[in-house]
């Protein structure tokens, strides 16, 4: 389980000049799940809205193709994916959807004790500020061993992690990434990411 908060509208309107398809995720709406707020920024912007699923724990990545499956004809009419829910949320419909540009509508808040909820393939840190809308859907903190938030560390060979080389190095999958959604001029626009841990320390 864990806590989520829309991001800045600031940080995501700009996908909103293009075609949208939403996924709202209420599976952990016991813990917190932004839902008026979220549904309030949806419905100011209905006519960029190609179409909506609404599902329960989108972690589950059997669960999330079925619900991709079910709306491919609208999801091809679409430019962009929003994805309001956690990053694991997130990053798991970028998975299912790599050719397809896939962003968070949500930043996912530190929350202490026991989640709740063990998924396999995908991590989220609860930083408190995701950036997986600059870094194709792939969470450069828990994919990455050193954390780095502004690229590879240069230490990576044959295209496994410098600390782990069973590990695919994360930035490498970050790139190949923003390559298949032509976006990887993403990296060099002056995103340079300084970690706020005020926001994981205090959840705000």
């Amino acid at each position: 389980m864990l806590i989520t908060k829309p991001k800045d509208s600031r940080e995501i309107e700009s996908y909103f000049e293009k075609r949208v398809f939403v996924f709202k995720c209420y599976g952990c709406r016991e813990v917190y799940f932004p839902e008026q707020e979220i549904n309030k920024f949806v419905e100011e912007r209905a006519k960029s809205i190609s179409g909506i699923a609404e599902v329960d724990y989108l972690c589950n990545e059997s669960f999330s193709k079925i619900y991709i499956e079910k709306n491919a004809h609208v999801i091809r009419n679409s430019d962009v994916i929003v994805v309001f829910s956690c990053g694991v949320g997130s990053q798991v419909i970028s998975k299912l959807m790599e050719n397809n540009i896939v962003v968070p509508g949500c930043d996912t808040c530190y929350l202490n004790g026991f989640q709740g909820l063990t998924v396999l393939d995908c991590d989220c840190n609860q930083c408190g500020e995701c950036y997986l809308n600059y870094t194709g859907g792939i969470c450069p903190i828990t994919s990455c061993a050193k954390n780095l938030l502004n690229g590879p560390c240069g230490g990576a060979k044959n295209n496994k992690c410098e600390v782990n080389p069973e590990v695919d190095c994360g930035w490498i999958a970050i790139y190949e990434r923003l390559m298949k959604i032509n976006k990887e001029k993403i990296l060099v626009e002056n995103k340079i990411f300084v970690r706020n841990f005020e926001k994981i320390i205090k959840g705000k």
